[in-house]
């Protein structure tokens, strides 16, 4: 049995960067995948889909040209090549990262399937063929997370598509419904309307992006509506038949039925932690009610020495926050810094177009905070640079303190929004209040600029 000072169970966007830099602090440490290298973000996430995003917007801007004095004509896709592009560039980010893995000198990658089998014992399915058992000071668990499958009658008698899936197909599918109307499904379901497939987004809640404020969600509606993507809220889906060649879904709202046909149905309802074969009952490791691995502010669980990073411990589920959870660990233990989870800022991004960006709290967390706050709203209709360049769809909207002035959070929907996003995220890190925004000289003509705009809405 190999003993090692350290071991990594799953090589994703946490995974790999603290297995090399604990093996270069002279760790002796083990990455365990039983896949590929890079996890979800690399393979089936933020690499090919961003990649194939931007496509899809070369194709919609080659359609809206007109409108910039540009006749282009008719516009076609390579679907193939629009693949084989994706395909090149995962391969490229991949094989970097597993020659900076077979670089690190104290560093072990194993390809199998890692399961505890005691407390600071791991039992390895190798795929290679056979078992190995390994022990380790420290453990830390970075499995992640995979499509969660929602229970609707007739779904596992077909061929449904997932985030993964999907980024296999070979041809555009000629009418894809898609069962869930937030981040990942909208992504898809704009990316395939531009390619050329009729999209239908089934979503239960009474809106898109329920999580979002209810203008935010509004907006991006219309936008989508404007592409010819059916867009049906308070919806639910009771049953799934094949029929020849053809789907046939049976959806509910309310009191009335529907039946919609369609080529293809990608499930994108959500994500569960990969947590179920990892024999954690014989380590002792808590989870939650949904099966995320429980950790305290410092990543660690009730376990000592065992931790959780990413996805699979909860909260947000984005691939800087596992990337951070990595740099936590890292200077806590071999740095012996005293850094937490708690209070560190959560900005995303969903690429859609226009992009929405979000720091802090929404309008709606304020108001169910029972804070004291004051809202900011700019169409970009109204920003010149959008004028300029033809992208006036969206809008930017802060939430502040009127007392104190700081910013309290932001969305930013519009072309660029998350680096807009990220301006404002720079100035809640530093305490710049949203009055020295409104004043402060910004190159002319950027997005950015209209910051001093947004926050002119707050002039008393």
């Amino acid at each position: 049995m190999k003993h090692y000072d350290a071991i990594i169970i799953g090589a994703g966007q946490a995974g790999v960067p603290l297995a090399k830099k604990l093996a270069e602090a002279g760790k002796r440490t083990a990455l365990i995948e039983k896949r590929l290298v890079g996890g979800t973000c690399i393979n089936d996430g933020c690499t090919p889909t961003k990649a194939m995003i931007a496509s899809a917007k070369a194709v919609h801007q080659a359609k809206k040209a007109s409108a910039l004095g540009v006749d282009i004509g008719s516009v076609k896709i390579d679907f193939k090549k629009i693949v084989q592009r994706k395909n090149d560039i995962v391969e490229q980010f991949r094989s970097s990262s597993e020659k900076g893995i077979a670089e690190t000198n104290g560093l072990k990658l194993i390809f199998g399937r890692a399961k505890f089998s005691a407390e600071k014992e791991l039992t390895i399915t190798l795929n290679e063929g056979g078992e190995e058992k390994v022990t380790a000071d420290w453990i830390f668990i970075n499995t992640g997370a995979k499509t969660a499958i929602p229970d609707i009658a007739g779904l596992d008698q077909i061929d449904y598509l997932t985030s993964t899936t999907i980024l296999d197909l070979e041809t555009v599918p000629e009418h894809l419904v898609v069962i869930g109307g937030n981040y990942i499904g909208l992504e898809f379901g704009q990316m395939f309307s531009r390619f050329g497939s009729k999209v239908t987004i089934l979503e239960k809640s009474t809106g898109i992006l329920a999580k979002e404020d209810e203008d935010i969600s509004s907006a991006l509606t219309e936008i989508l509506t404007d592409e010819k993507i059916e867009i049906i809220t308070d919806v639910k889906v009771e049953k799934i038949d094949q029929d020849k060649k053809q789907l046939h879904i049976t959806v509910r709202s309310g009191k009335t039925k529907k039946d919609i046909m369609a080529s293809h149905v990608l499930v994108a309802a959500g994500r569960v932690p990969q947590t179920a074969d990892l024999g954690l009952e014989n380590c002792g490791v808590k989870l939650d009610d949904k099966g995320h691995v429980m950790v305290n502010e410092k990543l660690e669980t009730n376990i000592k020495g065992i931790y959780a990073l990413g996805d699979v411990k909860g909260g947000p589920a984005f691939t800087h926050i596992a990337y951070n959870d990595y740099t936590i660990v890292y200077r806590n233990l071999i740095e012996g810094t005293k850094y937490s989870i708690r209070d560190r800022p959560v900005p995303y991004c969903m690429f859609t177009d226009p992009q929405l960006g979000r720091i802090g709290i929404s309008e709606k967390e304020a108001k169910e905070k029972k804070l004291n706050y004051e809202v900011a709203v700019i169409p970009m209709s109204q920003v010149a640079r959008g004028i300029e360049t033809n992208e006036t769809l969206g809008l930017m909207k802060a939430v502040v303190d009127p007392e104190t002035k700081k910013i309290l959070g932001a969305a930013i929907l519009a072309s660029e929004g998350g680096e807009i996003m990220s301006v404002l995220q720079m100035a809640m890190e530093g305490d710049i209040t949203y009055d020295r925004i409104r004043y402060c000289v910004f190159a002319h003509p950027t997005y950015t600029e209209s910051l001093n705009n947004l926050f002119m809405k707050l002039d008393r």
